[in-house]
């Protein structure tokens, strides 16, 4: 392989950045894909050389897609294991190539020793909290909590999407070494109905939950609460079910004859139409920082039912109604199915002007790109990682 000629640390006389962390662009997989597609193609447009790192099933040559330079790496396989080996091949190519690494995700963040023992400076987004979420068990829980404590040690600087998570990183580090900055989302302001007909739904005669199907999100109890109380509407609920899981299983049990299972649903559109169209959506997750599917909802001006906690406090502002427990759930469900036209509006217009205000992905592109600016290296730096790269490459002089 021949050596990148690098001007003062940057290719090309750019500034260059690496995104690692995702299965890759175009994205397909969810919020961190669809996270590193955006701020990628917007970093191209601002004059950045950019790469991310791809998950491939075979070998690959290296292509450029809208401007973005796509580095194949090749893993068999799915799972978390195939997870791992991906990360780790990335880090290896990432480590002795003269791109700034930005990481999405902590959940192999010890393989970010590397960058320390190549004199690199690395950037990485931790995500929530995601050693205390009930899904994973005690091993998983405790590789999560090692990572975290590892990405905080291992990496120049943390990218936190919520105060909170700011507030729980700088009990292990110092706060100066920790940017706050939330996930975006574009406002919805007109869909069509017509995906609606495929579950029989009128406009603003539904309620809408979309989430992962685990417990920290609180489906059954939504789903539950939602099919006793039976309030004359219908639910739909996006999100993957497998007869497989008992906590699936639980969930259609639960299921009253209001009670739509969408499943997944992967098409924007689609999604759009019915976040826009919803009487109203419901957000239980109890755990994370900014949650995609919450900021998403703002986006569409969806009046917000959601759980009580700091995450969802934050995101969600002054305009959405809280619930505690599912007597709480219960009644905010009632109170919503029969609100008059005007609340819902002004819950509506609450939800667009908290989107607005934090949540447009401009704001979030300046943010990033201020702390890539602030990380990249210095041209001494930037001498020292070219002969290292040449040593990587060609071996000694």
């Amino acid at each position: 392989m021949r050596a990148v000629r690098v001007k003062g640390g940057e290719p090309d006389g750019r500034p260059a950045v690496a995104i690692l962390g995702t299965r890759g662009v175009p994205a397909a997989h969810g919020g961190f894909e669809t996270l590193a597609e955006r701020l990628a193609l917007d970093l191209v447009a601002r004059g950045w050389r950019v790469e991310v790192y791809c998950q491939v099933s075979e070998p690959t040559p290296p292509s450029v897609w809208r401007g973005i330079a796509l580095i194949p790496v090749a893993v068999r396989g799915d799972g978390a294991f195939a997870t791992i080996v991906f990360d780790l091949k990335c880090t290896l190519k990432a480590a002795f190539r003269p791109a700034l690494p930005l990481v999405l995700g902590y959940n192999t963040a010890a393989f970010s020793i590397l960058y320390r023992l190549t004199g690199k400076r690395s950037i990485m987004n931790m995500d929530g909290i995601e050693w205390k979420r009930d899904r994973w068990s005690k091993p998983a829980k405790a590789w999560f909590w090692l990572n975290e404590r590892l990405g905080s040690l291992f990496s120049t600087h943390l990218v936190a999407d919520h105060p909170e998570i700011a507030r729980h990183l700088a009990r292990n580090t110092s706060a100066k070494r920790i940017t706050t900055i939330a996930y975006g989302a574009d406002p919805v302001l007109e869909a069509p109905t017509s995906p609606l007909a495929e579950f029989n739904v009128r406009p603003r005669d539904y309620g809408l939950l979309i989430a992962r199907v685990v417990p920290e999100n609180l489906v059954l109890q939504i789903v539950r609460a939602w099919s006793e109380i039976r309030p004359g509407l219908p639910l739909v609920v996006l999100g993957k079910l497998m007869d497989s899981d008992p906590y699936h299983r639980a969930v259609k049990a639960a299921g009253g004859p209001d009670v739509i299972f969408a499943g997944a649903i992967y098409d924007s559109e689609r999604v759009a139409a019915l976040r826009l169209h919803a009487r109203f959506h419901i957000h239980g997750h109890t755990v994370g920082g900014t949650n995609p599917s919450l900021v998403e909802a703002l986006g569409a001006g969806s009046p917000i039912l959601a759980h009580d906690n700091p995450f969802n406090r934050w995101v969600a502002g002054d305009g959405a109604v809280y619930f505690g427990d599912e007597t709480e759930l219960r009644r905010g469900i009632l109170n919503l199915v029969r609100a008059a036209p005007s609340r819902l509006d002004a819950m509506s217009a609450a939800s667009r002007e908290r989107h607005a205000d934090a949540f447009g992905w401009q704001g979030i592109f300046d943010a990033y790109e201020g702390v890539l600016r602030r990380q990249l290296p210095s041209r001494r730096a930037a001498r020292r990682g070219r002969e290292a790269i040449r040593r990587h490459e060609h071996g000694p002089a």
